[in-house]
């Protein structure tokens, strides 16, 4: 019998937590483990054989965190398939999380990561600096639009294609996605500078622009380097500018 959709969206859910329990040795395997936990309980009425299943999916598990639903849902499949028994067994589900979880996670990392993350923190900053006062709610807004809808739609696709899910349209449409965002966010990013350069129509200082662009530049410069992460240049450029406007 089909898993329901309340059983796909109680995994969509529990999905949020994902890294909850995340540690060097397993990462996200005890988070993954609970987050399919409802499917397992409806696919495995026997307490000792769902035991033994949920135990096998705490073992090591790593990907990005929104797109781990889409994994969980092809992993749901599989284990409707073993448990009916179909052709799919514990080592061919174990590879699959395996393999799906690597695959996802390259476009995971470009689409929210690297692109809607920075894209929403710019339609937040444009929007203060042109005087609205909610643009800390527009980037939460911004990044839950794409964020939540794959985390909690994730599972039924995983779930409906099975393990054929990063051979077929998903990731195309992702990837239109993730350039879509790419090509909007340079737009916003041009009305930042604009409103950073010309504040209220009168020009900045020329040391003001210079530090602006010589900030911008090293800005482009490190974003490929992994280290420091997007999070530490952020902590790090937010407590430089609590220190100078606490000084002034």
């Amino acid at each position: 019998m089909p898993l329901p959709n309340r059983t796909l969206t109680a995994m969509g859910l529990r999905a949020s937590l994902l890294q909850a329990t995340w540690n060097y040795e397993r990462q996200q395997g005890i988070g993954w483990a609970w987050a399919l936990q409802p499917a397992l309980e409806r696919l495995y009425p026997d307490p000792a054989r769902r035991a033994e299943r949920l135990a096998a999916h705490t073992a090591y598990f790593n990907t990005q965190p929104t797109v781990a639903s889409v994994t969980l849902g092809a992993a749901a499949a599989l284990e409707e398939q073993l448990a009916t028994g179909g052709a799919a067994d514990a080592d061919a589900i174990a590879r699959v999380k395996s393999v799906l979880g690597a695959s996802l996670a390259a476009v995971g990392d470009r689409l929210f990561w690297f692109t809607l993350r920075p894209f929403a923190a710019c339609v937040g900053i444009a929007l203060v600096l042109l005087g609205a006062g909610w643009g800390a709610a527009a980037l939460w807004l911004t990044y839950n639009a794409v964020h939540q809808p794959v985390r909690l739609l994730g599972v039924r696709w995983g779930y409906v294609a099975g393990p054929a899910i990063v051979a077929g349209p998903l990731r195309g449409r992702l990837e239109t996605l993730t350039g879509a965002l790419a090509r909007a966010g340079a737009l916003v990013l041009g009305v930042v500078m604009a409103a950073l350069m010309v504040p209220g129509g009168q020009p900045s200082p020329a040391g003001f622009q210079m530090l602006l662009a010589g900030g911008l530049a090293l800005g482009l410069f490190t974003a490929p380097r992994s280290r420091p992460s997007p999070t530490e240049w952020a902590l790090m450029v937010g407590s430089a500018a609590l220190v100078i406007g606490w000084r002034r």
